[in-house]
């Protein structure tokens, strides 16, 4: 239902909108973004590592326990009721530190998410400044994400930023990150520019065709 309701603001906006101005809107993949920006590929990593190094601290302490446990299975007919109750207690004990341990860690408010958070914040608010010198230098008024589930039907090539934001994030040097933004802008009005001329000239060497050949006949 909150999915849905923020689409049909969306759409609202978009179209009282339209109705006023002329409205440019570009799309992005986030998830294409993320694929491609170092600063992601390396928080990632060392998130991967992070958790990596916590399963194993899990999983030698499980086999820590399992050891005791098959220990005291095979030690058990030697053994009297007292200390047969003294070692369960001590493997419980430790199974229950695991567990809470696996909790913290992995856990629905775990040490993981807030990793992530921790990791992701920086990326996402990079991502926000490149988008938006992005959508600046190219005069958006909206930005969708293509990933999202936001209701997008169809979007031509020209439209998507996603390469644009990449190379922005991956260009250390921001002042020459602009500079590229505004040489790229050059260049593809440039090239619409040719694209129309070349259009003329095609249809005008049609009809200059088109009347040779009618003289021809004529």
């Amino acid at each position: 239902m909150k999915k849905a309701l923020l689409i049909g603001i969306c759409v609202g906006i978009t179209t009282i909108s339209l109705a006023q101005s002329r409205v440019r809107i570009g799309f992005l993949d986030m998830e294409r973004i993320l694929e491609n920006v170092n600063d992601y590929k390396e928080s990632d990593a060392a998130l991967n590592d992070k958790i990596t190094f916590w399963k194993e601290e899990i999983s030698k302490k499980q086999q820590k326990i399992d050891e005791l446990q098959q220990k005291l299975n095979i030690e058990r007919p030697l053994l009297t009721d007292e200390l047969i109750e003294e070692r369960e207690d001590d493997i419980a004990f430790e199974q229950d530190e695991l567990n809470t341990y696996q909790q913290k860690r992995f856990g629905p408010q775990g040490d993981w998410l807030t990793q992530k958070v921790i990791f992701m914040q920086p990326i996402q608010d990079k991502i926000l400044e490149a988008v938006q010198e992005v959508a600046e230098n190219r005069r958006l008024d909206y930005v969708f994400d293509r990933s999202a589930e936001i209701l997008v039907f169809h979007s031509e090539k020209k439209y998507d930023i996603s390469n644009l934001v990449v190379k922005y994030m991956n260009q250390k040097d921001k002042k020459k990150a602009r500079e590229e933004l505004v040489e790229s802008r050059k260049q593809e009005q440039n090239a619409a520019r040719q694209k129309v001329l070349d259009q003329r000239k095609q249809k005008m060497d049609s009809i200059r065709q088109a009347k040779t050949e009618q003289q021809q006949k004529n």
